[in-house]
């Protein structure tokens, strides 16, 4: 009996051009109820996860997800400097002890878990930002899973 390698199949964290200007959309129409702080936690949080899914820490990649972090209309509602600084603490805890920054940063997640809005904005939001940084491996498609379970939500709803 032969076996044979299992085929992986291509990963990407969002389907389409017009899926994302449609999620884009509501996002923007939502985005004076997304003014808290667990959301901003909470989406900041998952870019992070999805900035370093791959196990790699490279410095330009994690510059480019800072940078739409930064530049996200939705995320705009708060300070710039108070979003990189949440990206970057949060990439640092995933680099330096991955269990621990890993259980740290769901927690920032599970923080959007009460209002069921916002854990759907979180979720695209860091669909759209990780799509466009260009993160969209089985990791980091598998990072969205995890926070999809952290939050309660089907990732099938999201494409996953």
């Amino acid at each position: 009996m032969t076996f044979a390698p299992r085929r992986i199949p291509d990963v990407t964290l969002i389907g389409s051009a017009e899926t994302a200007a449609m999620w884009r959309e509501q996002l923007l129409a939502k985005r004076n109820q997304l003014r808290g702080g667990n959301f901003r936690d909470a989406a900041v949080a998952l870019c992070a996860l999805v900035a370093v899914a791959d196990g790699t820490t490279a410095v330009a990649d994690r510059a480019t997800v800072a940078e739409l972090v930064t530049a996200d209309p939705v995320l705009r509602n708060f300070p710039v400097d108070d979003l990189r600084a949440l990206f970057e603490d949060n990439c640092n805890r995933l680099a330096n002890d991955p269990i621990r920054g890993c259980a740290h940063v769901l927690r920032q997640i599970a923080k959007a878990g009460g209002k069921p809005a916002e854990a759907d904005a979180v979720i695209r939001t860091g669909i759209l930002i990780g799509s466009g940084a260009g993160a969209c491996g089985p990791e980091a498609a598998e990072a969205v899973r995890d926070a999809c379970r952290t939050l309660r939500l089907a990732p099938e709803r999201f494409g996953l």
